[in-house]
């Protein structure tokens, strides 16, 4: 690209911006919410990844001009009909940990065989200009559960999820390998299609 994107993701989550920059390089210049912290608070009342997406999206247009980018990802296990859902972030309450999280889903599965721990993470992006979405992108990336955490990379379920064709969790792989197959990046790699189609 010649000229630079910018991007602001409405997000508080630093890891989530960092991942999100390097996946779309360095023709692109992500900012997030935590260099204006007037922004408010976007409450995600939807029942689906998409719509919460849509409200964070259309909810930080209203305050800032340009493209917004927001996101809602999770795990969705099988055995357990999907949870935690769009509930990945709190699963263990409000205030939980990642590890809280993580731990309450490994004890929730501690009984059920390889074979019954099919999982995927999934990711909806929504784009919107002045309180408007004016696209979305769906991405996911099929795996099973370990029966333990498993190395110290990436954030969230990172550790607990192996994704299909691997041996190794994504938190035991090394970044570049993981955002390649990642939910979040086969979102983002629709996105910046899309994008590019606009310039």
């Amino acid at each position: 690209m010649n000229e630079l994107m910018p991007l602001f993701l409405a997000t508080r989550n630093r890891h989530k911006t960092h991942e999100i920059q390097t996946m779309l390089g360095e023709g692109v210049v992500v900012r997030d919410a935590t260099e204006l912290p007037e922004l408010p608070e976007i409450e995600e009342t939807g029942i689906t990844f998409e719509a919460n997406a849509r409200l964070k999206a259309e909810g930080i247009s209203e305050h800032i001009s340009g493209l917004v980018l927001a996101d809602d990802s999770g795990l969705e296990v099988d055995a357990l009909d999907g949870e935690p859902g769009i509930y990945s972030a709190r699963y263990a309450g409000p205030g939980c940990t990642d590890l809280q999280n993580t731990e309450l889903v490994l004890e929730k599965m501690k009984d059920l065989p390889s074979e019954q721990r099919a999982a995927r993470f999934r990711c909806v992006l929504a784009v919107a200009r002045d309180g408007k979405t004016i696209a979305t992108f769906d991405g996911t990336v099929e795996g099973r559960l370990t029966t333990e955490i498993t190395g110290g990379g990436g954030f969230g379920y990172d550790p607990i999820f192996i994704p299909e064709g691997y041996e190794k969790s994504f938190g035991e792989l090394p970044s570049e390998l993981k955002n390649s197959m990642s939910h979040r990046g086969r979102a983002l790699e629709q996105f910046r299609a899309w994008w590019e189609m606009k310039k």
